[in-house]
């Protein structure tokens, strides 16, 4: 096959840029990467064949700056310019602007994503179309007493969403009246902060709602094809957790329906590219061709498309690619099938138990199982910034059937290993396994419903902390000299802390490669034949001596000694104190600490206000996203340490209450 473009620019970072750039080598394009400050030495960077600098940090200063990218793709002498998604990928002046300078857009035209990139008017064009739409209003009056009239018409339970909005952002939810108001305000704040526009549209929220979605792909010849739907209904804040393609339940005349309407919203603007058609489906009971309507349009190449590509075998960035450089659909829609099942996890840097915030650090350690395909923008020792998403990697797995493909990825999670940053690993790969997901019996409220028992902490077991022990310790298990004393075996008396809680036990060292962990009330565990190489121990237990692996990683901290260790699928962080410096544990009930960096948008409080324990105090945004910070009880504001508007540090107090004595 002929190469479409010999040169194209990735105007994107992380690990779309680093998807593109993959599948253009393979087709023998060269590649440039664009950059920010503190992405000089990003895996994207180090995989293209040239990359340029292109601002400072914030997106806003550099990746949001389509002069800069234009100049960098005629600088390199790039024929195309491939957005990736999120960032430029939708903005219509960008795609003109592109092609004023003589480029080709790796996407579709502006005037489609025009058409489709206001969430109303997509609405009215649809309907047109003959594709079912919502229940809502769409119109330009945006006064605030207006608006509620309108939720009250639709009839409670709505969704507030921004027009111009897209993964999530400048949604929310709203169940009563009394909270209409203020979830406004956030929406619209969220809106602007994201997409530079506030204004909002009202939908009827859909009782056990699906998510369902149809990838469409059309040519500059006329044809327009669908490669079947994709289900992304696992949703946690209004964004996707894990997808799978194809839906469970969907039945071939569902199908046909779904995905007739996709097709047809997609000839009705002459779309080109990558696109998907995202549908809210009834779920309270069997999918049904009168249960399902529009929701939006994603001019775009999504995220979650390699679980489509696995299913049908086809290559999505390449046709993206062949399609901009005018040449026909690949396939024809008789020669698209479906073959298997596939799911995608996506493994963030967050934390489930603290509301999903969002979390910074350095990767200290990162590996991945062999069971997936793991697109990532990481690598080890790379780290996770506040200015961008904190995605870490996607997880893929395929196979012959959902349940097969499911416990495949139940399995891969388990095998990946993340030291430095809170991570949903242990909340994705409960979510996986959980009875209702198994079964395909769920809808966009799952993980609401089961977030009690989906984030609950676990506390290590016996193996986690023999191994712990002994990495912590530094012991080297390879001194024939190691275990022996004139009075029986050495004992060491070891105290973890585990999510501020004290964890005491003590580890008896029989012999150079024998250890038994021992802990008030429980059975103690002995460790046989035990191996160390680098950060990988293997061992025999039990009476059958049934082989145990474990990958750990130690890291000195200010405090002590912080093990993060991997055996059996489960994985923790131990702190071991250094007691010579002494361990303080901070008792937060006086203080509101900044749970990310970011910015304070908000501020409600001042000093000498009477606060009620759970009363909203601030609100930040990180990442695109608003947190609201929460007194910790009821008292009085002693001090506030920050300005609405101000950047603040993770882990920085914000506001301090006065003793509950004096208060």
């Amino acid at each position: 096959m002929t190469r479409p473009f010999s040169k194209i620019l990735i105007a994107n970072r992380g690990e779309i840029a680093c998807r593109v750039i993959r599948t253009s080598h393979r087709l023998g394009i060269a590649t440039v990467a664009v950059h920010s400050e503190v992405d000089a030495r990003a895996l994207h960077v180090e995989l293209a064949d040239e990359a340029i600098h292109i601002g400072p940090s914030p997106a806003a200063e550099s990746y949001l700056v389509g002069e800069r990218i234009i100049d960098a793709a005629r600088a390199t002498g790039a024929e195309a310019i491939h957005p990736g998604y999120g960032f430029l990928s939708e903005n219509p002046d960008f795609v003109e602007a592109v092609e004023a300078a003589g480029l080709t857009f790796i996407g579709p035209s502006a005037q489609a994503i025009r058409a489709m990139g206001l969430k109303d008017a997509a609405k009215d064009l649809m309907k047109k179309a003959g594709v079912p739409v919502v229940e809502g209003y769409q119109g330009d009056r945006q006064e605030p007493e207006f608006l509620a009239e309108e939720a009250a018409r639709i009839g409670y339970p709505v969704l507030i969403k921004a027009r111009a909005g897209g993964g999530g952002k400048g949604m929310r939810k709203v169940d009563a009246p009394g909270d209409f108001a203020e979830a406004l305000q956030s929406a619209r704040r969220e809106g602007q902060a994201a997409f530079g526009d506030p204004h909002v549209l009202i939908e009827k929220f859909i009782t056990a709602p699906r998510h369902i979605e149809v990838q469409v792909f059309g040519d500059s010849h006329g044809r327009v094809v669908h490669l079947f739907e994709r289900d992304c209904s696992l949703q946690r804040r209004h964004q996707k957790v894990i997808e799978e393609a194809p839906a469970p339940g969907m039945s071939d005349e569902v199908r046909a329906a779904m995905t007739g309407a996709a097709v047809r919203a997609a000839e009705a603007i002459g779309y080109t590219g990558a696109g998907t058609i995202e549908f809210i489906a009834d779920g309270s009971a069997a999918l049904r061709t009168d249960g399902f309507w529009f929701m939006e349009m994603n001019t775009r190449l999504q995220v979650e498309h390699p679980v489509t590509e696995a299913i049908t075998g086809v290559d999505l960035v390449e046709w993206q690619i062949r399609v901009a450089a005018g040449e026909p659909l690949p396939l024809a829609q008789d020669a698209l099938s479906i073959g298997g099942h596939a799911f995608e996890a996506r493994l963030y840097a967050e934390d489930p138990a603290k509301g999903f915030l969002p979390a910074t650090g350095v990767l200290e350690h990162l590996t991945f199982s062999d069971r997936a395909r793991n697109d990532t923008g990481v690598t080890g020792g790379d780290a996770i910034s506040p200015f961008y998403d904190p995605m870490i990697a996607k997880v893929i797995t395929h196979a012959p059937d959902r349940d097969a493909a499911r416990r495949a990825l139940v399995s891969a999670l388990q095998e990946t290993h993340v030291v430095g940053t809170a991570t949903n690993l242990r909340f994705l790969t409960a979510l996986a396994d959980h009875p209702r997901f198994a079964d395909g019996r769920f809808d966009t409220g799952l993980i609401g419903t089961e977030l009690e028992d989906l984030v609950a902490g676990e506390s290590p077991g016996a193996l986690h902390l023999a191994f712990a022990a002994i990495a912590a310790l530094d012991l080297d298990l390879t001194d024939r000299h190691l275990g022996w004393r004139l009075w029986g075996d050495a004992v060491h008396d070891v105290i973890f802390m585990h999510d501020g809680a004290p964890l005491e036990c003590w580890l008896v060292v029989h012999a150079p490669r024998s250890v038994t962990l021992h802990r008030e009330g429980e059975e103690p565990v002995t460790l046989f034949d035990l191996v160390r190489e680098n950060g990988r121990f293997k061992a025999r237990t039990g009476a059958a001596r049934q082989r145990v692996e474990a990958t750990v990683r130690v890291a000195n901290r200010q405090e002590g000694r912080l093990v993060s260790i991997l055996t059996q699928g489960v994985s923790h962080e131990l702190l071991l104190p250094d007691l010579r410096k002494g361990t303080a544990f901070v008792d937060a009930s006086d203080s509101v600490l900044a749970p990310m960096t970011g910015v304070v948008v908000v501020l409600d409080v001042g000093v000498g206000d009477a606060v009620e324990g759970g009363q909203r105090l601030a609100v930040m945004e990180a990442m695109k996203m608003e947190t609201a910070l929460i007194s910790p009880r009821a008292g009085t504001v002693a001090e506030v340490h920050c300005t609405a508007g101000a950047s603040v540090e993770g882990g920085a107090v914000l506001v301090t209450l006065e003793p509950e004595e004096a208060a």
